[in-house]
């Protein structure tokens, strides 16, 4: 049995790199804002010291990897940590003659070591522990990466604080060099048998985040996965930088800098808490559905934190609280880039989020000191309560599954849907999906009922170019436009229906699901569907793709209700029956019974196939038949 290698001398390798880029960091943002006497320049020295540490991030994510491809990774992280000497250097040399830009310089030069090795120690986990161990591996990298973290942000706020150490005693300047010693030392202790990467990528970083982004695109709402997860990363940086002057600023809460590394730690500490809570409800939860109400809840504590007037120790309670609801913001988006990308491609889209991500954090660096500079130092909180509470909106109507399960919680609210049959829809096989169509609203509420299954629609290209909502939530389902055929009762007609029948049968061909309405249009007398001499159902059940099943939804209950033509001569009007349904179910819905709904759902495809012997119009007379069955 080949003898397996420990992963603690890469695990104390990373841990003292961390601490030290966080230790000067925090380090060079209380000295140079202790240097400068004008307050609108201090918030600019703090958005370019925290710029200085990101930028290297974007610009050299792609050499790194490259960087891997051609010397041996354990080579990478040596050289790297050298190098960590004589930047220590420049960086002793700055505060000694207290120069800022020396200084900040030293955090540049920091930024490129850490992202110019970050790959190759990252990569090296598979080598040490192999297969079976790269979750036990990647556990501890990012538990030693947080205590770094939090050791580096607190000892950064001590040493910086006079009250607490005498600015003689030069202590910064011993663990400085001390810490790049220790990790240079810790890195010649790595055993590990690497396995050699030969797959060469552009080093131009552009060209590489352009090639991710649309192989990202290939996977359905992971762009909006990504770039979410970078705004809460956006957030978080902000919220480091504000809070380093805030804490201080005679105009904000007037701390010391030890204790405003204290407010620090605990922020970082309720982010990590919350998302530890949170992997053990996402377990057994959608949590990535609660989006809505997660982001929803960090802005109205940000809120609460820039209105209402408190002392340090309640801007404590609410920012750990604020912390806490953040990590459960968080958790969610990073497994589930996880569950979406299979493969060798996974390795591709993580450095591609990580390029993004960096990107937002050194966006957050010129907000930070754009915001500050004009509106003062407490003006970040507006702003990120103002972006709490639209991207994750945005986000719901950029990405499908969770689309739909905050529509179950807010039809929920009106409706009372009992389905039965439902076992016929298990997932096993592609589905061809036929409900019939009482009111303009059941589109939505079948989909919900199957909202674990992704159904591709068929849908009236009139609400393609109705309003803002109906375009956004069609194009989120995936749904093909359909002409209005009684317009086109022509030959014209005749291709465009072959067409649509094409693109169905090649989804469920690729192992697609499809959901689409063969009547075209809601029923004009209560309970009564009428398909008409409509031909796509007839087309599609009559040459359906092997191993397809067709299921049949029947719906009842929603003659009656807005969305239907109940006292009609034509149908609802969407946009103002939409505003309409926001306002009862605002101010009237809460007081009233829900409407009762009952769905059954059937496996027809035996059927179908039978009925699509004949023709067209005994097959739309069974299928008639089939949905007008009294209750």
């Amino acid at each position: 049995m080949e003898r397996q290698h420990s992963f603690l001398p890469l695990y104390v390798t990373n841990f003292f790199g961390t601490l030290n880029d966080n230790f000067l960091k925090t380090l060079a943002s209380f000295t140079v804002i202790g240097w400068l006497s004008d307050e609108r320049v201090k918030f600019i020295a703090m958005g370019v010291t925290a710029g200085a540490l990101v930028l290297p991030y974007i610009l050299c994510s792609p050499l790194a990897d490259r960087l891997t491809a051609v010397w041996r990774k354990k080579k990478i992280v040596r050289i790297a940590k050298w190098a960590e000497l004589p930047i220590m250097a420049v960086a002793i040399a700055g505060f000694a003659f207290h120069s800022p830009w020396l200084v900040i310089g030293a955090v540049l030069l920091m930024g490129l070591q850490s992202s110019l090795y970050s790959p190759a120690k990252y990569a090296l986990v598979r080598d040490i522990g192999g297969e079976g161990r790269i979750s036990t591996g990647m556990g501890g990298m990012e538990g030693v990466s947080f205590l770094g973290v939090l050791m580096g942000t607190v000892a950064g706020a001590v040493v910086s604080d006079p009250k607490i150490v005498h600015q003689d005693w030069h202590l910064q300047y011993y663990a400085l060099a001390g810490f790049a010693a220790l990790g240079l030392a810790a890195s010649y202790t790595i055993r590990a048998k690497e396995e050699l990467n030969r797959a060469l990528h552009a080093v131009n970083p552009i060209r590489y985040i352009r090639r991710a982004y649309r192989m990202a695109g290939r996977y359905n709402g992971l762009n909006a996965v990504i770039f979410t997860l970078s705004v809460f990363w956006w957030c978080a940086a902000m919220l480091q930088m504000g809070l380093l002057v805030y804490g201080k600023s005679k105009f904000g809460l007037n701390l010391s800098e030890t204790m405003t590394g204290a407010l620090l730690c605990a922020a970082a500490v309720g982010i990590v808490a919350g998302q530890v809570i949170a992997g053990f409800v996402d377990k057994r939860r959608f949590l990535l559905g609660a989006t809505l109400l997660t982001g929803w809840i960090a802005g109205a504590l940000l809120l609460v934190l820039y209105f209402v007037p408190m002392s340090p120790v309640a801007f404590g309670i609410v920012l750990g609280l604020l912390a806490f609801d953040l990590g459960f913001f968080k958790l969610p988006f990073d497994a589930e880039i996880q569950k979406v990308v299979k493969g060798p491609k996974l390795n591709t889209m993580l450095a591609y989020f990580n390029q993004v991500s960096f990107l937002f954090m050194l966006a957050a660096s010129g907000c930070y000191a754009l915001v500050s500079w004009a509106f003062g130092p407490k003006a970040f909180l507006l702003l990120l309560a103002v972006v709490m509470l639209v991207v994750p909106f945005l986000f719901v109507f950029s990405y499908r599954s969770v689309l739909l399960c905050t529509g179950r919680w807010i039809f929920a609210r009106r409706y009372r849907v009992e389905a039965d049959g439902l076992p016929a829809v298990a997932q096993d096989k592609p589905l061809l999906v036929l409900p019939n169509h009482p009111a303009m609203v059941d589109p939505m509420l079948v989909s919900l009922m199957f909202w674990k299954t992704p159904l591709k629609p068929l849908s009236d290209e009139l609400f393609f170019h109705t309003g803002i909502v109906a375009p956004r939530v069609l194009k989120t389902l995936g749904a093909v436009p359909v002409p209005d055929l009684r317009k086109h009762r022509t030959a014209k007609g005749a291709t465009i229906a072959r067409g649509l029948g094409d693109i169905v049968k090649n989804t469920l061909a690729d192992g697609g699901n499809v959901i689409f309405y063969p009547s075209g249009h809601i029923q004009t007398e209560p309970e009564h569907e009428d398909i008409g001499t409509r031909q796509l159902a007839y087309n599609i059940c009559g040459d359906l793709p092997p191993g397809v099943r067709v299921i049949g939804v029947r719906t009842r209950g929603l003659w009656g209700s807005v969305w239907s033509r109940a006292g009609r001569k034509d149908s609802p009007a969407f946009v103002p029956t939409f505003v309409k349904s926001v306002l009862l179910w605002l101010f009237w819905s809460p007081f009233v019974q829900r409407r009762r709904v009952a769905m059954h759902v059937e496996d027809l495809t035996d059927r179908v196939k039978e009925w699509s012997k004949g023709t067209r119009l005994e097959f739309n007379a069974k299928l008639n038949e089939w949905y007008n069955v009294k209750a």
